[in-house]
């Protein structure tokens, strides 16, 4: 197994678990009224907008968890060799623009910018 791809792949699945469950404690779970799905805009933004910028927040955990996958699948003796560069080029692309999103929109100032970075750094290692 490839250890390099087995870290990415635990990092990007590490990433994409503390962005939701962090979202729901910091930001989501002042504007429940009972339900799994925030309706409180607080009279700033109705239900509907709520209901989807919840949804919104946690697409991307949900495409680090697959992510995750695939490099654990990458991961696994010969795969690598079998599937060829473009995929891996793909993710360590997606995690570096995400990177450097994260990193110019907070100022570096939220931690998310350095696991994405992470993730793109031992994809990279992995195929070189």
């Amino acid at each position: 197994m490839n250890a390099l791809l087995l870290s990415a792949a635990t990092l990007a699945m590490l990433v994409a678990i503390i962005h939701s469950a962090l979202g729901e404690y910091t930001i989501f779970r002042r504007m429940r009224r009972g339900g799994i799905v925030p309706t409180n805009g607080g009279g700033v933004i109705g239900e509907g907008h709520v209901r989807i910028i919840w949804a919104s927040w946690h697409i991307p955990s949900a495409f680090g968890i697959g992510l995750a996958a695939i490099l654990l699948h990458l991961a696994q003796p010969g795969t690598l060799q079998n599937v060829g560069p473009f995929i891996p080029s793909a993710i360590i692309v997606a995690m570096l623009l995400s990177s450097a999103l994260v990193f110019i929109a907070t100022k570096a100032k939220h931690p998310g910018w350095a696991g994405l970075l992470g993730v793109a750094v031992l994809t990279w290692l992995a195929i070189e």
